[in-house]
């Protein structure tokens, strides 16, 4: 029989940051097993020690302790050189406050990541146009941010989390800026990427309605994660 492949495994993950002489623990030792292909949203409150997981996942910060695995593939110990190109081709980074250049249009935000590897401007056009399609934002490719909704701006970050095509989303606060109604729309647009491309989102969200919508749901608090 085969067993179902973890996006993400993390073994006694321990993480302090220093405090003048003191060490001061926010991840506290913790094993987590998340599978492939699922809405992963995760709650707890304010220095609760998910946006340290969340920046451990995003290759940004390092682990004291522990080992992190993302579909297989061990983050602790690798170098700068390798959890760069894991930044570029295996993740896409979803932002609360969206982080659009003002002054590109829809679709240039969208491929700018991809020039930075090393993609020609025809080939990042054509997988930009196809992302800009998957969040329904095909009318607005040529649109600046000062000429979108707050609904749209964070749609057209999801189409830049998206154009590379990861195998994992991380969301920090993707609906923390929106209305209910935009919020809605942004949650099924993530329901239809796991559904319809097999991609793995792991969503952070302080909305217990959002929350409850995962298919696991983690509750980070004091350090420790869990499955609820």
């Amino acid at each position: 029989m085969n067993q179902t492949q973890q996006s993400i495994e993390i073994r006694g993950i321990k993480k302090s940051y220093s405090q003048g002489e003191f060490s001061v623990p926010v991840l506290k030792g913790f094993d987590l097993s998340i599978p492939e292909g699922q809405l992963v949203t995760m709650m707890g409150p304010s220095g609760s020690g998910k946006s340290t997981l969340l920046n451990i996942l995003s290759a940004i910060e390092s682990i004291d302790a522990g080992d992190v695995f993302v579909f297989g593939d061990n983050l602790a110990g690798k170098t700068e050189k390798a959890l760069t190109e894991y930044r570029r081709k295996t993740i896409g980074i979803v932002f609360q406050f969206f982080h659009l250049l003002p002054y590109l249009s829809a679709i240039e935000n969208v491929i700018l990541p991809l020039y930075l590897q090393g993609y020609s401007k025809k080939e990042a056009k054509k997988l930009g146009a196809e992302a800009l399609s998957l969040v329904h934002l095909s009318h607005r490719l040529n649109f600046t941010p000062k000429e979108l909704s707050g609904g749209e701006k964070q749609r057209v970050a999801i189409a830049r989390a998206l154009v590379h095509k990861p195998k994992l989303i991380l969301a920090d606060e993707p609906t923390g800026n929106l209305d209910s109604e935009s919020s809605d729309q942004i949650v099924k647009l993530f329901q239809s990427c796991v559904k319809d491309l097999g991609i793995t989102i792991f969503l952070v969200t302080h909305n217990t309605d959002i929350g409850n919508l995962g298919d696991s749901r983690i509750s980070m608090l004091d350090g420790i994660a869990k499955i609820l």
